[in-house]
């Protein structure tokens, strides 16, 4: 067993400052996990407190049926059964790339024979094959991360930990490695606890991701769930880049305030049927940037601000009656000064009670014990 719980667990640093707020999270075995959010939202913390560097204030963590942390008792991370890669890759330059992925198996008194067998399974699994004698000053920072990774799963951990382990690569190659993660950890059925700022790599990697904010978790739920049902504007905006507009709904459509702006109905979701609004009540729109069309028009009543060149089509901020929208519709190309109309395809509806940050996480229920990707992803649907 390598599931993860966390059950109400809440952390305050000396002084009053907090950390985490009352946080619950299961993680099943052999799922992969994501945890996001801006600077200061908790993310770091919740894993140093998995990990055993922090202990939380109330609240219990526990490693499969093991309690390994509450407020009176903390086992030490060395017993954890945790492997770890971190932003930069810690490989001890005095010591050849196998001494380095050795040193667990030796700290553990591994027979020399045995680990010898298991550094080159290891680098096998890393891309690494007989790079055992090379002096990590040789290697690329590619390559010392992978030697970090071997290390971190060489004594067959019960869950795997990285703390923004590729952010410090350069693209295309860390683009390269999160396949290769992915791979990895899945043929070893590695539970896996991933914190990253970088949104699209979370959404890329993740079975389920965790959003936090001031400590608290905001939603978790799988990629296509977190875009197409965010629970908060926060979420929406956080996530998504997502416009947040303010209006009413009348009858048949959301009227804006602000902006010469109406949707129908049909292209809305709402985020939370069960706080969806009334007609005549006020409520909020979050529309992604790739839901914004902008379509050249000498007479239209919206400015092309700035264009910046992407693969699929420009990324656009657009100047619409005071405002700033920006837009990542595939396939447009527009220049900074266009004029242009606006449409919008879909958006999701958040009624009065669904202010920024202000969500709680549903209850989350234990997974089965099968990673969740074994199930192909579901493409974007249509908002209904």
């Amino acid at each position: 067993m390598s599931s993860v719980s966390l059950d109400s667990v809440s952390l305050a640093y000396p002084g009053g400052q907090l950390g985490l707020a009352d946080v619950d999270l299961r993680i099943g075995d052999g799922e992969f996990v994501a945890l996001v959010g801006p600077s200061g939202s908790g993310k770091t913390t919740l894993l140093r407190t998995v990990a055993g560097f922090v202990s939380p204030t109330t609240g219990t963590v526990s490693i499969g049926d093991a309690e390994v942390a509450s407020p009176n008792r903390s086992v030490e991370p060395e017993r954890r059964g945790l492997g770890m890669v971190f932003q930069q890759h810690a490989v001890w330059p005095h010591w050849n790339v196998g001494r380095n992925i050795a040193y667990p198996l030796q700290r553990a008194g591994v027979p020399r024979a045995e680990r010898r067998r298991r550094v080159a399974e290891a680098l096998d699994l890393v891309g690494l094959p007989g790079t055992e004698r090379r002096d990590p000053a040789t290697l690329s920072g590619g390559q010392r991360q992978r030697v970090a990774i071997a290390r971190a799963i060489i004594a067959r951990p019960r869950v795997l930990l990285l703390d923004e382990a590729l952010s410090a690569l350069d693209e295309p190659l860390r683009d390269r490695l999160r396949l290769e993660l992915r791979a990895l950890t899945d043929s070893l059925g590695l539970t896996v606890l991933h914190v990253t700022h970088d949104r699209s790599e979370a959404l890329a990697l993740a079975d389920r991701v965790v959003v936090l904010d001031g400590g608290r978790v905001q939603q978790v739920g799988a990629p296509t769930d977190l875009l197409d049902r965010p629970a908060t504007p926060f979420v929406a905006r956080f996530l998504s880049d997502a416009a947040i507009v303010r209006g009413v709904l009348a009858p048949g459509r959301f009227r804006a305030h602000g902006l010469p702006l109406e949707i129908p109905l049909d292209r809305i979701a709402s985020a939370d049927p069960r706080t969806r609004p009334r007609s005549g009540e006020e409520a909020e729109l979050a529309i992604q940037p790739e839901h914004i069309r902008v379509i050249p028009d000498a007479a239209g009543p919206a400015t092309v601000e700035s264009s910046l060149f992407g693969r699929s089509g420009d990324e656009l901020i657009v100047r619409w009656s005071g405002r700033t929208l920006r837009s990542r519709m595939p396939g447009a190309r527009c220049s900074a000064g266009t004029r242009v109309r606006v449409e919008v395809e879909r958006a999701v509806l958040f009624g009065p009670e669904q202010e920024p940050g202000a969500a709680t996480a549903p209850p989350q229920e234990p997974l089965p014990e099968h990673r969740a990707s074994t199930a192909p992803r579901q493409p974007l649907g249509t908002v209904a």
